[in-house]
């Protein structure tokens, strides 16, 4: 399934990636040293014993097909293994017949008849060597040219959304095939067992939870903040690697939060406590001010055209075939369908005070949870809901093309939707389309 989608902006992302290089020794350790191996223990034991009454032969192919991926593994080439691509290698290990290699067969010339054999003057006389532009072709396909759109998705083969730990990895995307993020905020320093039971010490001002949300602050780039299903919402300096501050106004999870773009001291949070808190980071001992709504909230957007509005919505369920384009202001959506407008100057910090939405509209028949501001058209806002077959875990507009709408969910594939193809949209918004009419390359 694909649980996020960002648009990478035009001229951020480097032409050509860069390799990553191969771990070092340290690195290695260091892997070893961080528990992952253990983490990945603990989730198989029940898996471990339903298999003990596996046959003798499955073991064997069992683990040698572990110690390939293993070796894989350490050289930073896993991936999640299909079923059918376990078949595959234990295939090649059977073909290999490594029980049996030193054993030479009759017959068998080990040496060629000469030079002839070893050299050819270029590649195109070599009869061994097929499919020689592929190596073209393939360096090509890693060219980001000017006019290219790049889309990063976050996918999880699993029912899980990401990692679930409280460490925060931020990967450098002008690196490929990395095996280590470029910088841990947080997460568990030590794992001690003693039985059945097992003691975790977390690294200095880490979050004791999964973390559930991120949100980099546009103004001041080196700032990330943090939701967390902990109950807190803290502020990273990446630099520095250090939590600079941490905020406890939730008494359940939280799970998204916003830097407003026009007010970059200004931060959202959302919870499953049923509130949004607006705060100050300058003024991190005032409590705030509270909005409060009819359920858990899922994720928090501001309105790019007005930096007094945004919206809210909950419960990560959608469908790709009930995404709705609708004409709105700032606005909460919530599990039941409805939509709501809420304006931050009416609201008040005193605790038996109730903000008033602006508006509420019933969008959906079921969940209303991902929804999306156009950058461009102010007013236009597209969002997604349970109410037909499938989910749509996250949609997002395009900055460098802003009709084009990134649809994504548990089908696991991405999708794009010109919405400028829609008559409803070119007959309300034509002068804006007529404006910015470009498509990204296939």
């Amino acid at each position: 399934m694909i649980a996020a989608i960002s648009w990478v902006p035009k001229g951020v992302a480097k032409s050509v990636p860069a390799e990553a290089d191969p771990p070092t020794k340290e690195e290695i350790e260091q892997i070893l040293k961080s528990g992952l191996f253990d983490k990945r223990e603990d989730s198989d034991d029940e898996e471990a014993e339903e298999d003990m009454n596996v046959d003798e032969s499955e073991e064997n192919e069992d683990d040698e097909v572990a110690i390939a991926l293993a070796a894989a593994d350490a050289l930073g080439k896993a991936t999640q293994v299909s079923s059918a691509g376990t078949d595959d290698i234990i295939d090649g290990l059977k073909e290999l017949d490594m029980d049996n290699y030193d054993e030479e067969e009759e017959g068998i010339e080990l040496f060629g008849s000469g030079l002839k054999d070893l050299y050819y003057a270029s590649n195109d006389m070599d009869p061994y060597l097929k499919d020689k532009d592929n190596d073209s072709e393939e360096d090509d396909d890693m060219i980001i040219r000017p006019d290219d759109f790049v889309i990063v998705c976050a996918s999880n083969e699993d029912d899980l959304w990401g990692s679930m730990e409280p460490a925060i990895e931020i990967w450098d995307i002008d690196i490929i095939d990395e095996v280590q993020p470029s910088v841990i905020l947080g997460g568990i320093a030590d794992i001690k067992r003693k039985g059945k039971k097992k003691s975790i010490k977390y690294k200095k001002d880490s979050h004791k939870d999964a973390v559930l949300g991120l949100s980099w602050n546009k103004e001041y780039r080196n700032i990330l903040a943090s939701a967390s299903a902990d109950h807190t919402v803290k502020v990273w300096d990446v630099t520095t690697e250090a939590c600079n501050l941490t905020m406890n106004d939730h008494t359940d999870k939280v799970q998204a939060v916003a830097w407003n773009p026009f007010a970059p001291q200004i931060l959202l949070s959302g919870s499953f406590d049923h509130t949004v808190c607006l705060k100050d980071g300058r003024k991190p001992s005032h409590s705030g001010f509270k909005f409060s709504v009819g359920a858990d909230v899922e994720s928090l957007a501001w309105d790019p055209h007005s930096e007094h509005s945004f919206v809210v919505s909950a419960r990560i369920m959608f469908v790709i075939n009930s995404i709705c384009v609708e004409a709105l202001f700032a606005l909460v959506s919530l599990e039941n369908g409805t939509v709501t407008s809420f304006d931050i100057r009416a609201a008040s910090s005193a605790s038996t005070s109730e903000t008033k939405p602006s508006f509420t509209i019933h969008a959906h028949d079921k969940a209303a949870s991902s929804l999306c501001f156009n950058p461009l058209v102010p007013n236009l806002l597209a969002t997604g809901s349970t109410d037909k077959m499938g989910a749509v875990f996250t949609v997002s507009f395009s900055d460098d093309c802003p009709f084009f709408l990134a649809i994504g969910g548990s089908k696991g594939k991405l999708q794009l939707w010109d919405i400028s193809s829609e008559d409803a949209v070119l007959k309300k918004y034509g002068k804006y389309v007529a404006q910015k009419k470009q498509s990204p390359k296939s």
